[in-house]
């Protein structure tokens, strides 16, 4: 008597699925992915496409389909390279939800991205460019000068940022890079005010970035700075620690002789 199989779907092997699911993730990677910037340089327009492409999808329910603005949001027409790169580099934007002001946070977008939305905002209508910030023209004593005059008001001499009214506050400059300050300073983002060509040349805005980098990396010729909080702290670690040695010291000899 002849056996009788049973019809059970056949199953197919787990290399198969396997291999099919790692050529479909080749497919979107090769569709998705951010192009190179050897052919951006071959194609001028590449970026910019990629560009509009990423800004349909993460930017356009604000600022409009054309970037030209609406109830939520600004228009970025004539805004300029220099702002997209700036708010998008410091991941201010895309803005998560409505508050009186964008916090500074980790950038959703990669350098690549962030080059490519910066040349398509710029393609609309001309605005500032990124700023080439060369500290090696920067005079660090002058930074100083102009940055206790135009911005300590507001970010405090130490660069440390402060309240202002309606919820806003001027952000610590702790992170910011010499492009950041020099982005910042062209655009005027949130409360701050632009500082054109006419108001300080790039000899002085390279001067007050390089007093920026200063004051997040300070040199410290007297010793270890002790977190940089001043003479008062590092006189009292100072005794402290002195007085303290002397201390231990004399209850050494002390145990000694006894």
């Amino acid at each position: 008597m002849t056996a009788v199989r049973s019809a059970r779907p056949r199953r197919l092997p787990t290399t198969f699925l396997l291999l099919l699911a790692l050529i479909a993730l080749a497919v979107l990677w090769a569709a998705f992915a951010p192009k190179s910037s050897a052919a951006e340089a071959e194609d001028p327009n590449l970026a910019v496409r990629e560009g509009r492409a990423l800004f349909l999808v993460g930017c356009s329910s604000c600022h409009g389909l054309d970037a030209q603005g609406g109830n939520q949001a600004p228009s970025l027409i004539g805004v300029g390279a220099a702002a997209v790169d700036f708010q998008v580099g410091t991941g201010r934007m895309p803005l998560a939800a409505p508050a009186a002001q964008a916090a500074r946070k980790t950038p959703l977008y990669n350098e690549t991205q962030i080059r490519q939305l910066a040349a398509y905002v710029d393609s609309l209508a001309p605005g500032p460019a990124i700023p080439t910030v060369n500290l090696a023209d920067g005079d660090l004593a002058y930074g100083g000068e102009l940055f206790r005059t135009n911005c300590a008001q507001c970010h405090q001499a130490s660069g440390q940022g402060g309240a202002l009214t309606n919820g806003k506050y001027a952000p610590n400059l702790g992170r910011a890079t010499p492009t950041q300050v020099g982005e910042a300073m062209r655009t005027g983002p949130e409360s701050m005010p632009v500082f054109s060509p006419a108001q300080l040349n790039d000899h002085q805005v390279n001067s007050i970035a390089k007093y920026v980098e200063f004051l997040n990396n300070p040199k410290s010729p007297g010793g270890h700075p002790i977190g940089s909080y001043g003479p008062v702290p590092e006189g009292l670690v100072a005794w402290l620690v002195g007085i303290g040695g002397l201390v231990v010291a004399t209850l050494w000899i002390g145990s000694r002789i006894t």
